[in-house]
């Protein structure tokens, strides 16, 4: 196989993806920042536009209309973009504080990471995360073997998810190229978003991500009939953006890579956005 057709890189997501099953760590955060301005909104609320930079994830909260309902009447005044900054400054220190309880890596993603070095391809990443939190997150998850070779975060390109700035930005990092040459591994739509409109193959993650949202623990306790209900519900949610592929977990990766080397041996490549 010529190098032109075959893959280059894989990137990953972070939270949900290679670590923190269920991606646990933002949500009690969510839930307290609100809380503290006297707005109750529960997790399922909380979830809902996970993979987008945190600030516009906290946007989208407060402009939710449940929720900016309730802010305007414990605020006397509606939710605006001064809130969204200041909820976004407190929000950070106390993510980061949560993450450091959750990053524990996806079981079989050190193991992934060191298969996909073997065979020559380049490791990448990008994060809904701002840098300051991804400090904390990278020395933990790099002693557990997970330290891709790039990493794009929220604020790092001018539009974040689900743009595809930050797929370009690692094309550029890693030196890869053409976009078909990329898979992008993520378990939420905004990050899926990014691979497709970048051109890339996609790949989606249900068991251990955002969509499924269980701890390890609570998944790993649920009856198999428990898992495949909640692994269904997951895969059409993020069937509406067209994944070439759906996994549980990253470690179901490698026979996912080896038939999109297979397709492009034949010519093939990712759907059109």
């Amino acid at each position: 196989m010529s190098a032109s057709s075959s893959l280059a890189a894989v990137v990953f997501d972070w939270a949900g993806t290679l670590f923190d099953f269920g991606s646990q760590a933002p949500m009690g955060a969510f839930v307290e920042l609100f809380a503290r301005h006297g707005v109750e909104i529960s997790i399922d609320e909380a979830r809902v536009p996970m993979g987008l930079p945190k600030w516009d994830h906290i946007q989208a909260l407060g402009t939710q209309p449940r929720i900016a309902a309730a802010w305007a009447t414990a605020h006397g005044r509606p939710f605006d973009v001064g809130d969204v900054g200041a909820l976004y400054d407190e929000f950070t220190p106390m993510n980061a504080l949560s993450v450091r309880q959750h990053a524990e890596a996806i079981p079989g993603a050190a193991a992934l990471m060191a298969t996909l070095r073997q065979r020559g391809l380049k490791v990448g990443s990008t994060t809904g995360y701002n840098r300051p939190i991804m400090e904390v997150v990278q020395p933990l998850l790099a002693a557990q073997g997970i330290a891709p070779d790039n990493l794009v975060c929220a604020g790092d390109v001018p539009l974040g998810r689900p743009s595809p700035m930050a797929m370009y930005q690692c094309f550029l990092d890693l030196e890869v190229g053409p976009a078909y040459r990329v898979v992008k591994v993520d378990d939420t739509l905004p990050g899926l978003s990014e691979g497709r409109q970048a051109g890339c193959w996609t790949v989606a993650i249900t068991a251990s991500g955002n969509e499924v949202g269980l701890s390890l623990d609570a998944w790993q306790r649920s009856s198999l009939h428990e898992q495949q209900r909640l692994v269904a519900v997951a895969h059409d949610r993020l069937a509406a953006m067209q994944p070439d592929y759906t996994i549980d977990t990253v470690a179901d990766l490698l026979p996912v890579l080896d038939d999109i080397e297979r397709r492009l041996a034949q010519g093939e490549r990712p759907r059109p956005f």
